[in-house]
């Protein structure tokens, strides 16, 4: 009886810890966030890299922090909503009900500061999410035994200095210090019955980022951001109720590196054309590691490495407005035989609506709107078969640029 309650726990702790991010994307086809509530966000990150026009640059690629005068600081803020209804094959192993409307809202935050010690030196500090999850299907559902709930949030503090070499380059660089923090839920398969099994876990993981700005002339310019891998491990009891036991475990995932290159081309007085190629290496996401107690194993994800761009044009009617708008596609890091509900990763298209109203001098306001589509997320795995029917993220965000 004790060898079956350790190998049920294993089993639970493979199945709870593959749960670890399905909802919103940071960066691009991953688990990366692109919402932030900064500039960018009203171009779908078109361009990002390259604007280096308020305090967001230091987050974004620290090197543009140098064509700042002064201090900088923004703040956003706001929210998403998330539309996640699964729609089970007729075939679906399990039976039960399609989950109803898994999404919900959640909160959008973002601060970043530039400061600058001399003209060609520069200091900041970002403070922001880049990945977070929130999933809650109905009791009863056909995929409980891969997930009921989720939650999983993400805090980075990312500190950053930029320097001048000359007229045409600087460069930049950041250091990130990231907590993670996961609580989700499933129902235990047979023979426990309709118990259910609770996972809790956090860390706390570092890593670095790099930037360079090249300033071809007043009209053109272009940023390359590059940021390092990180891999959480999610250290954290495993709790069956019934019986009440309880067991730790730790599961590791891989955030991978990313390379992103941007553009800024002003096309005439008042017009501005944006623009972002990126890579990602998503295949480093090869496998789960997990371990419990001693022992460890690997979990094949399959994930495949992906391409992002972006286009975005900006627009100025008059000095205290500018108009953006935005088109963002990611390619899908997993096939569908592969994809897993607890990741419904596709391929991603966001469309990005923004504005921008100078007050005065100092302050500027804004405001920002991006729909993102997932994809059908089609799943075929031995429990669970199906697909997503909505799979769509909407986020709204406003931010506040004060100069002193």
């Amino acid at each position: 009886m004790k060898e079956t309650i350790t190998s049920y726990f294993y089993f639970a702790f493979i199945i709870g810890c593959l749960l670890i991010g399905p909802v919103t994307t940071l960066h691009a086809g991953g688990l990366y966030l692109n919402e932030f509530a900064t500039t960018s966000m009203g171009t779908a990150g078109a361009g990002a890299h390259a604007l280096a026009m308020d305090a967001s640059t230091a987050f974004h690629n620290p090197a543009g922090m140098t064509r700042l005068d002064g201090n900088e600081l923004m703040v956003g803020a706001g929210f998403l909503y998330a539309d996640l209804q699964f729609d089970p094959a007729p075939d679906t192993p399990i039976p039960g009900n399609d989950g109803g409307d898994a999404g919900g809202a959640g909160p959008i935050l973002s601060f970043s500061y530039a400061h600058g010690l001399s003209e060609d030196w520069k200091l900041g500090l970002s403070v922001l999410s880049i990945s977070a999850a929130v999933m809650d299907f109905d009791d009863g559902w056909t995929g409980r035994y891969y997930l009921d709930e989720l939650t999983l949030m993400t805090v980075n503090i990312m500190p950053s200095v930029g320097y001048r070499v000359n007229n045409w380059l600087s460069l930049g660089g950041t250091f990130n210090i990231m907590y993670a923090e996961l609580e989700q839920k499933l129902s235990a398969p047979p023979p426990f019955g309709s118990g259910q099994i609770k996972i809790d876990g956090d860390d706390m993981e570092y890593g670095f980022s790099l930037g360079a700005l090249i300033e071809v002339s007043q009209q053109t310019r272009f940023g390359i951001a590059y940021f390092s891998e990180m891999e959480p491990s999610f250290s954290g009891d495993i709790t069956l109720n019934p019986p009440g036991l309880q067991r730790g475990g730790d599961a590791t995932i891989t955030y991978p590196q990313f390379l992103k290159l941007s553009m800024y081309q002003q096309l005439a007085e008042r017009w501005a054309l944006v623009g972002t190629v990126g890579w990602e290496q998503w295949s480093a996401f090869e496998n789960l590691t997990l371990s419990s107690e001693g022992s460890s194993r690997d979990l094949p994800r399959n994930w495949d490495d992906t391409w992002n761009l972006g286009l975005g044009v900006h627009y100025r009617p008059n000095d205290q407005w500018l108009l953006m708008t935005g088109f963002n596609y990611d390619s899908s890091p997993v096939d569908d035989k592969d994809r897993t509900v607890d990741m419904p990763m596709d391929r991603q298209i966001r469309l990005s609506l923004g504005s921008q109203y100078a007050l005065n001098d100092q302050w500027t306001l804004g405001g920002y709107f991006t729909f993102a589509d997932y994809g059908d997320a089609k799943i075929d795995q031995p429990l669970l078969k199906g697909e997503f029917e909505n799979n769509e993220i909407y986020f709204f965000a406003f931010s506040a640029n004060y100069k002193f």
